[in-house]
């Protein structure tokens, strides 16, 4: 085994996946038996699945989702919900979060919607995207109080460097004229560099009328529906179906 003054340099430099790597006896004594280059290759193999696994944690810890066990493959196919394993497959491989697009989850409440997002979520924080969930109301809600401490353009800055803005909820309750206009600045930031995925009761032909003022509502769906991924769910209430299981 190493020393204790190498482990402790290792550690100075940050290298804790090595630490741990020649800590585990069982791995030490495999490493001892191959050559220099490949117990040297196995070394930093470990210091890469540590850092991985260490920046997945942040991302997910900073993502929030509500759904923290919710992943894409815990799907449940049986149920007649109109999900596509094609379209998951593709979703599942980032090129829409590397392409700036996004993401129309609707149906009924009780569906699946904020599952599924919380599982597209945290496919996309393991591909290393920076992602957050939050309900729509409650965005528009923190965004209309920033206005009044003087720190929405700060607000509105952090949010658009995420790679990933998941709104729950969209279109659940009516929206006011300074939360429509809110909503704009959010998207424009967005639009076409970064990924919003959004759930809604309301099927996407209804969110026009629900935003209630033409001329914003031209602009804020130009920027979300266009190019994007549409999934409409179906079937029955999926708390139903497990309480009946």
């Amino acid at each position: 085994m190493l020393n204790e003054q190498t482990l402790n340099q290792l550690r100075t430099l940050r290298l804790d996946g090595m630490v741990a790597a020649l800590s585990d006896v069982a791995t030490h004594l495999m490493a001892s038996e191959l050559p220099f280059e490949q117990r040297l290759a196995l070394l930093v193999q470990r210091e890469v699945d540590w850092r991985d696994g260490k920046r997945l944690e942040r991302l997910l810890k900073a993502a929030r989702l509500k759904v923290c066990s919710a992943c894409l493959e815990d799907i449940d196919w049986r149920a007649s919900r109109g999900l596509s394993r094609e379209v998951i497959t593709s979703l599942a491989g980032g090129d829409w979060l590397r392409h700036g697009h996004n993401v129309l989850l609707t149906g009924a409440t009780g569906c699946g919607k904020t599952w599924l997002a919380c599982a597209l979520g945290q496919q996309a924080a393991r591909l290393g995207f920076s992602v957050l969930y939050t309900r729509a109301p409650r965005l528009l809600q923190e965004l209309h109080v920033a206005h009044g401490d003087g720190s929405f353009g700060k607000r509105l800055g952090q949010l658009a460097r995420l790679d990933l803005l998941i709104l729950d909820d969209f279109g659940i309750a009516p929206i006011a004229a300074h939360e429509r206009n809110d909503l704009l600045e959010l998207l424009d930031d967005r639009v076409g560099t970064r990924s919003t995925l959004i759930t809604s009761q309301l099927p996407v032909t209804a969110w026009h009328a629900w935003l209630d003022e033409p001329t914003l509502a031209d602009a804020i769906l130009d920027r979300i529906v266009h190019g994007s991924h549409k999934i409409a769910l179906k079937g029955e209430s999926m708390r139903k179906l497990t309480k009946t299981a």
